[in-house]
């Protein structure tokens, strides 16, 4: 069983800098792939980055060169680092866990609670 609990989120002016956290509890980051998902209002979940087993990432094209997904398998932590924020990166961000594509997929079995990102213009 894992356990993942996200923090990081808040208020920020377009333009800004967010780093989302995830601690994970169960199980080491060597035994799944691990990503980040969002939910904005009235829209679907989309992947936003996935990091393989190995450590190689994944990234949706609307963040690709803004977000950084990274790991600290000390701190069993995994990372969102968010630059360049907009607008319409307002949403929940869920931390989660599972094979690799269903990471990407959304289908994964071990979801966070979420984390508020909100942009302000």
């Amino acid at each position: 069983q894992v356990q993942l609990v996200e923090s990081g989120g808040g208020l920020v002016q377009a333009g800004g800098s967010l780093r989302l956290s995830c601690a994970a509890s169960g199980h080491t980051f060597g035994t799944y792939a691990w990503g980040w998902h969002r939910q904005a209002p009235g829209k679907e979940r989309e992947v936003v980055a996935a990091m393989r087993r190995g450590g190689s990432p994944y990234y949706a094209d609307s963040v690709k060169g803004r977000f950084t997904i990274s790991r600290d398998n000390a701190k069993n932590t995994l990372y969102l680092q968010m630059n360049s924020l907009k607008p319409e990166d307002t949403a929940v961000y869920y931390c989660t866990a599972g094979s690799f594509g269903t990471v990407v997929g959304g289908t994964s079995g071990y979801w966070g609670q979420g984390t508020q990102v909100t942009v302000s213009s």
